[in-house]
């Protein structure tokens, strides 16, 4: 059976094949962990994330393949619609849902990479952005790529949703995906209303959301210190630290029109 390539996204490119109904990966040094924590989630009833397909060796991984259409680059209209939206919201409240009720071991090193710089009781995905993110019928039906999961709060998972999803980019770099015309203040607000949000985490949620983009710029720092040629090619390609300064300022102009969006 012929290899596929499948695209998308940065930190596993090229590396990840799809063979018939099974995805081939690097493993991550918690692979077994995540992968215990995958098969209690089905066990559990949760079918919106991959099952583990074996053990895994020599660096690599092996998961069933979630059938269905995954956006990427350049993003197709319907992803960016607010049915789209509002489906990964609901998709996010049952993955959290699910996850609240699944033990995992605290003990496995989860990734810090994107992790809740707060902690929590519960696994979080930390990396749903457009390309994680598996549709059936113009509906969001599942997630894959656990690689950065770790413990931490909802909210936390909601602001990094929100990121890639609204998404909480400057008018500048939201043009670089085709993304600028769309309404960021409404967006959250449909986003926060589909996820179910509570009133406490409405209020918390910009402030979260500085914090996570502060985490996400200093991910990027890390890379480029590792000096990981994808990495380095987009940080260059895409304006350098003057786009994070930019996004950065963005989103604490843009904080009273969030906080009434969510209150609204």
């Amino acid at each position: 059976m012929d290899d596929e390539l499948l695209t998308g996204g940065l930190a596993n490119a090229g590396a990840v094949l799809r063979r018939g109904t099974v995805v081939e990966r690097p493993a991550g040094p918690n692979a077994r962990a995540r992968h215990g924590f995958l098969r209690a989630l089905r066990a559990g009833g949760f079918a919106g994330a991959p099952l583990p397909v074996g053990e895994p060796a020599g660096g690599r991984e092996q998961l069933e393949f979630l059938p269905g259409d995954v956006a990427v680059l350049p993003y197709p209209a319907w992803a960016l619609g607010e049915e789209a939206l509002a489906s990964v919201g609901r998709l996010l409240r049952r993955w959290h849902d699910a996850s609240a009720r699944t033990p995992f071991d605290q003990d496995a090193g989860w990734s810090r990479e994107l992790a809740d710089p707060e902690g929590g009781s519960m696994l979080c995905h930390n990396d749903v952005c457009v390309e994680n993110v598996v549709f059936r019928s113009g509906a969001a039906a599942a997630l894959i790529d656990f690689d950065l999961a770790a413990p931490g709060r909802p909210v936390w998972d909601v602001a990094m949703t929100a990121r890639y999803w609204l998404p909480a980019l400057d008018p500048t770099t939201a043009a670089e995906t085709a993304r600028a015309h769309l309404q960021v203040p409404h967006r959250l607000h449909l986003f926060a209303d589909a996820y179910g949000l509570s009133p406490a985490d409405r209020t918390t949620l910009p402030t979260v959301l500085t914090q996570a983009t502060a985490v996400c710029r200093a991910f990027v720092a890390r890379r480029l210190a590792a000096a990981e040629p994808a990495f380095v090619a987009y940080f260059d390609a895409s304006g350098g630290w003057a786009r994070w300064d930019r996004l950065e300022s963005w989103i604490s102009d843009q904080r009273p029109l969030l906080e009434r969006a969510l209150k609204s």
